[in-house]
């Protein structure tokens, strides 16, 4: 036995409060019973006595008292402060009881009562105590009766004696099993909270997975899902659990290698499939499928756990991985073609100088032509490589219409002559943090890739800057045919181009430059007002940094003018 007090208290209703009330109902009970027996005496024709009645009523009214009103703490001794009103006020009713008892009635059994609430719900001491106190109390009533018959009272003391042993008896063996139970109680308690945790710890971490995880019975039924699952599975509303895989005909692939993982069992390692959800509104959905059976521990029904992998994302993955290892061989291969490159082009600058011939020439121009388109190819390999490595710019702060128009009057001037090019500013001196030329080679990117498809109309190709709340932005709008979806969608991937001689890095290194002076860069198809009405376009916006502030750009289907 131990001499702390049972710890029974620290969560809401737990055994040891149902004990105290089965303990505070038995008083109750007794009380009553009590002056039932009272009653019953008085009909058999024995004399009421009206300071017995007025203590058994006394008595019920206080244990009717403890029942109702008071009640021990969480995490407080239960008989500290509640032993007086309860074990203590037991003791003095039933050994008052017994010597102001009008017959020959014996009320000492009922001291056991005490004895047990003591033992169950108190420390060692606290038992030992109230036992001990019983025992003397029991001496005590035999003494008094002694003094009054005037007879031999070795009987009686013997008794007591024995009935005091046997209270101590029940004290040494109910309070071992009661502290034995309140810690096997309290240990599960610690074991269910720890096992809640771990389970919500679990739900985190299982919700935050980029991979659909399901939960699947031999039924059939979805008993957990993952929002990354739920998704991959096209469902828009969320569907209660429990819900049948059987519901949708596009998952019936799951279905399958479900019931093949209960049938052959996961012992050597997980069973892995490769299926396309075919669905009516979208098109196929491809996935990678890992699925394994769950322990059967204690007899508990066995699940499937299946994983779900959206191949789009990995095949993704992969070529970014593939890109990047290629960024960085072309630039390690441009930079080493950099030096042969020009004494190329100065060799074929000197020998133009001595040809007369009108057909060497024109070789000599071809020569030319190509070595410069080679060396911008190779320019921009390098470009995207500088810009890879450097992750912050000291970016100036300039006004966007100056910087802009004096961009579209060069341009206009040297590359695009002859065609229909308009500048609307609409964000007068208002300044943004961005490096001249980077906006400038930026702007002149795009209008040289809309120059290629503009028609010869004379606002076929627009530039306009606006303000939208605290964003500055500037579109370049030309009324060329739409892009293809495919192209659109790849549209600033790296070496990525719809044409065979261009090397597809320009929109890349564009979107590059933006991102690292906190800008975005994107595409849409928009109307704009011409002269010849309302008509579709292709658009690239450019949403700059707000001043004073670094928050991701506005995503490009909020921005209006």
């Amino acid at each position: 036995m131990t001499d702390a007090a049972l710890p029974w208290y620290e969560s809401p209703e737990p055994a040891g409060i149902r004990i105290w009330n089965g303990f505070a109902n038995a008083r109750v009970l007794v009380a009553v019973a009590v002056l039932a027996l009272q009653g019953l005496v008085h009909l058999m024709g024995q004399e009421l006595h009206a300071t017995f009645l007025a203590l058994c009523m006394a008595y019920l009214a206080a244990a009717v008292f403890v029942r109702f009103a008071m009640r021990p703490a969480p995490n407080e001794p239960p008989l500290g402060r509640l032993w007086l009103p309860t074990v203590g006020a037991d003791l003095i009713a039933f050994s008052s009881m017994q010597i102001l008892q009008p017959g020959g009635m014996n009320y000492t059994p009922l001291l056991g009562l005490p004895v047990l609430m003591a033992a169950v719900l108190g420390s060692r001491r606290t038992a030992l105590a109230t036992t001990a106190a019983v025992a003397l109390l029991l001496l005590t009533e035999v003494t008094v009766t002694g003094l009054r018959s005037y007879g031999p009272i070795a009987s009686q003391f013997a008794q007591a004696g024995l009935t005091g042993i046997g209270y101590f008896l029940v004290t040494f063996l109910v309070h071992p099993v009661a502290a034995r139970l309140a810690r096997e109680e309290e240990l599960a308690r610690e074991g269910q909270q720890s096992a809640l945790v771990q389970a919500q710890v679990n739900e985190l971490v299982i919700a935050s997975l980029g991979d659909g995880v399901l939960v699947i019975d031999d039924q059939d039924n979805v008993r957990a899902a993952n929002p990354a699952a739920r998704a991959l599975l096209d469902q828009a509303v969320k569907v209660p659990l429990p819900f049948s895989l059987a519901g949708s005909p596009a998952w019936y692939p799951l279905v399958e290698l479900a019931r093949r993982t209960f049938v052959q069992g996961s012992e050597d390692g997980a069973l892995t499939a490769d299926v396309a959800l075919q669905y009516e509104h979208l098109g196929p959905r491809r996935l990678h499928l890992r699925a394994r059976l769950t322990d059967r521990d204690g007899g508990a029904t066995r699940l499937c756990v299946m994983f779900l992998e959206d191949q789009r994302e990995n095949e993704a993955k992969l070529r970014t991985e593939k890109l990047a290892a290629m960024g960085r061989m072309s630039a390690a291969v441009a930079h080493e073609i950099r030096n042969p490159l020009a004494a190329i082009v100065q060799a074929n600058q000197l020998l133009d100088e001595e040809l007369e011939d009108p057909s060497h020439k024109r070789l000599a121009q071809m020569v030319r032509q190509n070595a410069q388109r080679l060396a911008r190819i190779t320019e921009e390999v390098l470009d995207v490589s500088r810009a890879q490595q450097q992750f912050h710019f000291d970016a100036a702060t300039i006004e966007l219409d100056e910087t802009a128009g004096a961009v579209c009057v060069d341009w206009h001037v040297h590359a695009g002559r002859g065609c229909g090019l308009q500048f609307i500013p609409g964000a007068p001196r208002l300044t943004v943090e961005f490096d001249s030329d980077h906006l400038r080679r930026i702007l002149v990117n795009l209008l040289d890739n809309a120059l290629r498809y503009i028609t010869p109309n004379d606002d076929a190709l627009q530039v306009r800057t606006w303000t939208s709340g605290n964003q500055t932005l500037m579109e370049v709008w030309s009324d060329g045919p739409p892009l293809e979806p495919t192209v659109a969608e790849r549209l600033f991937e790296p070496f990525f181009s719809s044409e065979s001689r261009s090397s597809g890095l320009g929109l890349y290194i564009c979107r590059e430059l933006c991102e690292r002076h906190g800008a975005a860069i994107g595409y849409r198809r928009i109307e704009r007002r011409t002269g010849r009405g309302l008509l579709q376009g292709n658009a690239f916006t450019l949403a700059f940094r707000p001043a004073a502030t670094a928050p991701p750009p506005l995503p490009f289907d909020t921005i209006a003018p």
